[in-house]
């Protein structure tokens, strides 16, 4: 089986449906998958849930989706600064599934390890535990969450061999490994494709047979989140 595609376009062709759920790897700006999110965007499919930790940034990464009405409901863990996001839920034009960090990270590993519920002490008393069931283990409250699971799981690696084996470089893995296991079908973008038994055994972070197709990706931004730090006189 080829797993290996020339570019973005093809490796998407006949995967991409109106009201299907994406999981889109990165966190904050690291580990987007650059190259495929513009395909997504151009290709015009709507009324997507997409699973991701946020939303991009002011005309970034999955920004543009939302930027381009294709996005109904967002399962994330961060808002941030993007004030699109916010503008579209305040005004009901966007469904919100807030969750906090861990607790997104778990949900998505279990339905890529096939763990339909687990459950938390994170989130009990506040808003994350409404309509989620309760129950007591040796007198701790817990509440349940379920897994998570996608049609399609956009992935942005390091590298990775023709067998779809692969490696992510520090920050950038985040949500990348997770979601190439819980998706229907994973496709990855990857800076450096090498030869098959390049990659050391014990330094692949997600193997083969979670990947479906790839591609090498061109011209990352990598775009960082900056902090503005105030002048010493300032403060």
């Amino acid at each position: 089986m080829n797993k290996v595609f020339p570019d973005a376009n093809a490796a998407l062709k006949g995967l991409l449906a109106d009201g299907m759920t994406i999981m889109s790897g990165g966190f904050g700006l690291v580990g987007n998958p650059e190259n495929l999110i513009p395909v997504i965007r151009e290709s015009g499919v709507k009324d997507l849930t997409i699973i991701s930790n946020n939303c991009g940034a002011d005309g970034f990464g999955l920004y543009t989706l939302l930027a381009n009405g294709q996005i109904r409901k967002m399962v994330s863990s961060y808002v941030g600064d993007n004030q699109l996001f916010e503008q579209l839920y305040l005004e009901g034009k966007l469904e919100l599934e807030l969750n906090p960090q861990g607790t997104l990270a778990e949900r998505i590993r279990a339905g890529g390890a096939g763990i339909p519920a687990f459950y938390t002490r994170t989130g009990v008393g506040t808003f994350v535990q409404d309509g989620k069931p309760i129950e007591s283990f040796e007198g701790v409250t817990y509440l349940r969450e379920t897994w998570l699971k996608a049609d399609l799981a956009i992935v942005k690696a390091w590298k990775a061999d023709p067998a779809g084996n692969l490696m992510f470089r520090k920050t950038a893995r985040n949500f990348n490994p997770v979601m190439a296991t819980a998706a229907r079908t994973t496709v990855v973008e990857v800076e450096e494709l090498v030869a098959e038994g390049a990659l050391d055994p014990e330094s692949i972070h997600t193997p083969g047979i979670y990947v479906d197709r790839i591609i090498v990706g061109a011209q990352y931004e990598k775009r960082i989140e900056k902090r503005t730090v105030r002048q010493r006189e300032a403060a």
